[in-house]
Formats: structure tokens, sequence, C-alpha cells
């Protein structure tokens, strides 16, 4: 199994480190060369999501992970990678407001918990795996999601709360967290989703 983590601006190593952990081969994404090479899943990193959608376009990466994303590639994403997979982005007058893929049908807000606010740690329930601990790093959160089919003809799922803030969500293969699961030390949100990496590969 392979997945491929892009590489462009972030925290990408840590997830690198995660996923080649439980045996998975990672490459990462820095050109649009880099698209050619066989994957069965994307890794969508923290980070700033402005920056990362801005080289995404300058490095004619955009459209084709768009186009792979809707046809159903797996992606596991957090804080930043959220944002990217939003179809609609709220933000505090004057921010910059990203270009999103707009394959997942929700609206997130970004920097949801404050400029001020570095980080803090907790622990919930997420739907299908149990209790996790969690991260958050100036972290969005989502503020909906459409009860409608996203590109891909999935519709979205709530899979954890947190303060009433939904913070992890799932349409169809698309995995987005608000957090950072990456950063502690249990691993079985990663090993749930490469369980459904491995069943779309199954597929053809």
């Amino acid at each position: 199994m392979t997945a491929a983590v892009l590489a462009l601006q972030g925290a990408f190593a840590e997830h690198e480190q995660v996923f080649r952990s439980l045996g998975v081969d990672c490459f990462e994404l820095r050109s649009a060369a880099d698209l050619d090479r066989p994957f069965d899943a994307l890794i969508l990193p923290g980070g700033e999501s402005t920056v990362q959608s801005k080289l995404l376009r300058e490095l004619a990466m955009f459209d084709r992970l768009r186009a792979m994303i809707r046809s159903g590639l797996p992606v596991f994403a957090t804080c930043a990678g959220m944002i990217l997979l939003a179809d609609r982005i709220e933000a505090d007058p004057g921010d910059k407001v990203p270009e999103t893929f707009g394959t997942f049908p929700m609206t997130v807000r970004r920097n949801a918990y404050g400029r001020q606010l570095g980080s803090f740690h907790t622990r919930a329930e997420v739907q299908g795996v149990g209790e996790v601990p969690m991260t958050f790093i100036r972290a969005p959160y989502v503020v909906s999601v459409e009860a409608a089919p996203s590109p891909t003809g999935d519709v979205p799922e709530i899979l954890a709360v947190v303060d009433g803030r939904i913070a992890a969500v799932r349409c169809g293969n698309q995995y987005a967290f608000a957090f950072h699961p990456e950063l502690d030390e249990d691993r079985r949100l990663q090993q749930h989703f490469l369980k459904i990496v491995a069943a779309h590969a199954a597929r053809g």
C-alpha cells in the first residue's frame, strides 16, 4: 500500500513517520510529475491552507488532485487539509480565503478557536473508532455538513464533536479532522483509514 503525502508546506513529516510505522510506503508530492506515480491514498497535512492552495495552483497540481479525489481516492486530511477539502469557508473579515477542492460538502471555519490559542489537548469519542486523544493547534472546525451528496456521490457523516463543535467528518473515502492525530501515540484513526484504503483498492 502506498500513500502520497502533500509536502509543499506544513507538518507533513509527522504523517509520513506514522504511516510508515504502520507498514505503508510513503512518498512526497512536491511537483506535478510526482502525481504520475501510483498511490492508493492521499494525505493532506496541517499547515497554512492559503499557501498550500496557492502552491498547488502554481505547480499545476490542483486540478489533477481534485479529479483524483472526485474519482474516489481515499484522503486523510488534518487541519489545513480539512479546509482544502471543504466546499465553503468561513473566515474573519480581511482574511484570505484559499481556493479549495470543494469535494466535501461542508462549511469550515478557519482559525475557529482564535489566533491566540496556540493549542489544547482533549479526548473524545470518534464514531467507529472509540475515544481518542486530540491535539488542536490553531484549529478550524466544521460549522455544518450538507445532507446532499458530494461530487463523489457520498453523503457526509459527523464522526466527532468537541465542545459542541464538529471536529471529525467523513464523506465516502474522504476523512477530515480538525485536530492532529499524527501528534499523538494512538494510531487507531490511521488504522481505521487504512482499512478503507484496502477496501477501495480491492474494488479496483
